[in-house]
């Protein structure tokens, strides 16, 4: 106990710091995503004209903005248009800006830094389309051009908006009842195109508007014949924008014939798409550049492979002829798009190779065998955009950016495979830290066997298990030059499944990740993240569509719940196989006759308890808030929190007994008309209430997170300036439970040699409640999330890891900084500095120091995790959401392992140099005392 208190006291003496400026960027790691890119607003662009290099735009399906130098992969900036829905982006030729627009916000961003340049909304609309006016009646201007904004809702309209500004210019209102499509602009005129139902039904037709460019004044409109086709917007399959000749192309159902309209003329033609397989999906790529050539390629996906057909444009004659069939491949591909000057390419992407082919024959410019890699392994391009380079009538280089069906996105050039970025994982819901398979662990069981044994028998089952454990010795020796060359440079290679099983500290972790489209993936957080493994969970279960899947981890298996899930899915830990129900033992507690498991669950706005491993079976106790309150959430311990010591050693070697109950449970409820939050904790065993607290003026739609760990909670709020006297701020709430308020006391129940968990109530009444010490906190930020870090024996100091999403941030908060028995009004007395209390102090800033992810921002944070490793002094740190973050963290520092700067080499030469003087002294030495010996 007094060495606990000891090293609790060093603790607090030394600075906080969560990590120092040589373990930056080494034992941190960070996945800044944007999400799966959207390919109708993928581009590659100059950030600004004098620009000598391009970066890749997109805008993700989360709706984020953002721009991916393409050398490297790393993000140059990135924002978030905050909205759900349908997003869009464009650029426009020789501007230094790009615009998107989702939910009714249209924004301007600086193409190089991401800053926003304007910004304007349309209450009561939403975006349906973007495009950008290149030129006004047929002029081109280097100025900044102007947005053209097709938006629904309330009322269809077409905007006009400065491109300095963001100011609406005209608007052409359509009071049809057309369901609005898309804008598309030629040199001269403004086309808007909706979906016009007869009233008859059978089917849409399609009815294109042209407005002036300059008045927005309609010039015509006109409608083709499409009824027998296009029955919703799946069925149109292009609509061109900022071409010299913008398309219109559309499918029936069964893909059996292919129509294609020059907007702005009347006629359409009609094309019948191959007849040799069923056709699955009709894509049509075309140039976007008002200068090039007026060609497209349809291509056409089947079960077996993927093929194409090339068509040419005749402006004069406005007529439209197939050029050119490219053949049909085996397995899944896909095309993108490129223009150089007037020029227009096709690149063909598949898992084997990249073919370029010029638009005007079906000759290959240019071929590359795409290189294997293990982030692409098994997966297939879903859409590509390409740029080429084409000397001399050869294609000398090409690269794409492509996503591929396992969510990575990757850019290949000339067939390699330069860098690869898991946008899949932007969409994380849950994660879990996967437990190894019980022969990985057999060791720790294999010792508490012999702990439960007498000396000669655990001495006889020890020398066996070193028997076995003979058979490892040739790999482990084969293994150890490279070991040591490796710890002695300080240099390791790429983990793999054998080093995380065999990892000496504990740092290569297994964290395994769900999404909300269903992949399931294992991050190594020792080695930066790098995906392990990562399935989709649709193959085995193809009709399930997930949205929310839930994870628990058990001994060498992760189990997954969904709703549509009749039974759980459970994925093997290292290898991310599908195992079965009766191969796995589940690590379920075992009790005696009489002995009872309880589990609790919310249900109907309830928290039951029930007997039993799954909630809903025999109900134990119901506990329901008072009338107007709902319950927002519950905490409980974490499954695995060990306790160092029982008691808390005050600075005169008295002893405060910590309330240590395993089944404390702390409910949340709120009661919005009222603006109050009400705190509740219960005993999960026996439903028992043992402390509850109230709190009025509070902003009930904001998150309430609470955390819970040892024998103290915390939870943080934001007060409702509307409903108080007092000012819009956020608070942090700290209570630690004891026994009892007397020192050396162990409470009612401290003479009982047994009680009862299920009815304590039964035993000593309302005196066995705990003693409860609470103090509040002002702090700047809002939280959306909080935990606390694990160590394996509870030694070490413990940090409050909160996630304050205004300022994308993670920051760990001292305990002792918190602690609610600081004294008040006051300077602490020398005893109560020797526990580490400092004065209280009702406002918390937090130390730049507090702030685990330094430089990085992360943003979008759903929730944190955090594991003991295996020193005492470190904690493993997951954060997840869209983006993804882990570190090491040492509250008391890292007290039982080297630090990175310690030299190694400099040791070794140090201790060899001596051995060597050893040698050279110890005959000078006995000669010496020999000589004395016949002196004297």
């Amino acid at each position: 106990m007094r060495l606990y208190a000891a090293l609790s006291l060093a603790a607090c003496l030394v600075p906080a710091s969560a990590i120092f400026e040589d373990d930056a960027h080494h034992i941190d790691f960070h996945h800044a995503l944007l999400g799966l890119p959207n390919h109708e607003a993928t581009f590659f662009s100059k950030p600004y004209v004098a620009s000598k290099a391009s970066l890749l735009y997109t805008v993700s399906e989360n709706s984020t903005v953002g721009a991916v130098n393409p050398k490297d992969g790393a993000l140059v900036w990135r924002s978030s248009l905050a909205h759900n829905g349908a997003a869009h982006l464009r650029f426009g030729e020789d501007q230094d800006v790009v615009i998107g627009g989702v939910g009714n916000r249209i924004v301007a961003f600086s193409a190089s830094d991401g800053r926003i340049v304007w910004e304007s909304s349309i209450d009561g609309m939403a975006v349906e389309d973007l495009e950008i006016l290149e030129q006004e009646d047929g002029m081109s201007s280097n100025d900044a051009k102007d947005a053209i904004v097709l938006v629904g809702g309330t009322q269809q309209a077409v905007k006009r908006l400065d491109g300095k500004t963001g100011r609406v210019k005209w608007t052409f209102e359509d009071a049809s009842g057309d369901i609005p499509f898309q804008v598309s602009t030629s040199p001269t005129t403004i086309y808007y195109i909706s979906l016009h139902s007869p009233l008859l039904g059978g089917g849409s037709k399609l009815r294109v508007t042209s407005l002036s460019p300059i008045t927005g004044k309609k010039i015509d409109s006109y409608t083709l014949s499409s009824e027998g086709e296009v029955q919703s917007k799946a069925n149109i399959l292009f609509a061109g924008a900022n071409t010299a000749a913008p398309l219109l192309a559309w499918t029936d159902k069964a893909h059996k014939v292919l129509k294609v309209n020059i907007i702005g003329t009347k006629g359409i033609s009609t094309f019948a798409t191959p007849a040799s397989d069923p056709i699955e999906k009709i894509v049509l790529h075309a140039p976007n550049r008002l200068n090039s050539l007026a060609h497209f390629l349809v291509e056409y996906q089947t079960a077996a492979g993927h093929s194409a057909e090339v068509y040419h444009v005749d402006l004069k004659q406005s007529t439209i002829s197939k050029a050119y069939s490219l053949p049909q491949l085996k397995g899944k591909g896909t095309f993108a798009t490129s223009t150089t000057n007037a020029n227009v390419y096709f690149t063909r992407i598949t898992t084997d190779e990249v073919t370029v082919v010029s638009s005007v024959s079906h000759g290959v410019l240019g071929r590359w065998t795409v290189k294997s890699s293990s982030a692409l392994a098994g997966a297939h391009p879903v859409h590509a955009v390409s740029e080429v380079v084409v000397k001399d009538n050869t294609a000398s280089a090409a690269r794409s950016a492509v996503l591929f069906s396992n969510g990575q996105w990757a850019l290949v050039r000339n067939g390699d495979v330069a860098w690869s970025r898991p946008e899949f994982l932007s969409s994380t819901t849950s994660a879990v830290w996967a437990e190894l398979p019980e022969e990985e662990e057999a060791l720790a069981h294999e010792l508490e066997v012999e702990g439960h044994q007498n000396v000669i028998a655990a001495y006889v089952h020890r020398v066996n298990r070193h028997v076995k454990d003979l058979k490892h010795l040739p790999s482990w020796a084969q293994n150890l030059p490279t070991r040591i060359l490796g710890n002695l440079l300080g240099t390791t290679g790429e983990s793999t499944i054998d080093d995380i099983q065999h990892d000496t500290f504990g740092f290569h972790k297994l964290v395994v990740v769900a999404t909300k489209g269903g992949h399931l993936a294992a991050l190594d957080v020792g080695a930066k993240g790098k995906t392990v493994w990562s399935i989709d969970l649709h193959q085995f279960v193809p009709e399930v569509s997930f949205s929310n899947p839930a994870l628990r981890a058990f001994r060498g298996f992760v189990e997954v719940k969904n709703t549509g899930l009749s039974t759980p899915l459970l994925i093997n830990s290292t290898t991310g196989s599908q195992i079965l129900a009766k191969d796995t033992k589940r690590n379920l507690p075992v009790f005696s006759q009489g002995q009872k498991l309880i589990t609790f669950d919310l249900v109907d706005g309830e928290l039951q308890g029930s007997v039993g491993p799954d909630p809903g079976s025999e109900v134990a106790w119901t506990f329901t808030p008072p009338p107007g309150e709902t319950i927002a959430g519950y905490t409980t311990r974490p499954a695995k929190d060990p306790v160092a010591s029982i008691g808390k050693v005050l600075g005169d070697r008295r002893v405060l007994y910590k309330y240590l109950n395993p089944n404390l449970v702390l409910v949340t409820a709120v009661a919005e008309p009222n603006h109050k939050l009400s705190i509740y904790l219960l005993d999960s065993a026996s439903g028992q209430l043992l402390y509850t607290v109230t709190h009025y003026g509070v902003d009930t739609t904001r998150p309430v997170p609470s955390a819970f760990s040892e024998n103290w909670f915390s939870y943080s709020l934001t007060m409702d300036s509307s409903s108080s006297s007092s000012a819009r701020g956020y608070q942090l709430i700290v209570a630690e439970l004891f026994e009892s308020p007397l020192p050396d006391d162990r409470g009612p129940l401290g003479a009982s040699s047994n009680s009862s968990t299920v009815q304590p109530s039964e035993t000593k009444g309302d005196a066995s409640k705990p003693h409860v010490i609470s103090q509040s906190y002002q702090i700047p930020e809002e939280i959306s999330h909080m935990t606390v870090t694990q160590t394996r024996q509870g030694i070490t100091s413990r940090e409050l890891l909160v996630t304050l999403p205004a300022s994308n941030s993670i920051v760990g908060i001292p305990r002792q900084v918190i602690d609610p028995r600081r004294p008040v009004g006051r300077d602490p007395t020398a005893q109560e500095q020797s526990e580490g209390l400092g004065k209280y102090v009702p406002m918390i800033l937090f130390d730049p120091k507090w702030h685990l992810n330094h430089v990085y921002e992360v943003a979008g944070i759903k929730g944190v995790i955090t594991s003991e490793s295996g020193v005492e002094s470190t904690s493993l740190v997951f954060a997840y959401g869209s983006d993804l973050f882990g570190t090491r963290v040492a509250p008391s520092f890292a007290f039982d392992v080297l630090g990175k700067g310690f030299n190694k080499i400099q040791m070794m030469l140090t201790v060899a140099a001596l051995f060597v003087g050893v040698l050279f002294v110890a005959p000078l030495v006995q000669r010496k005392q020999i000589n004395t010996l016949w002196t004297t």
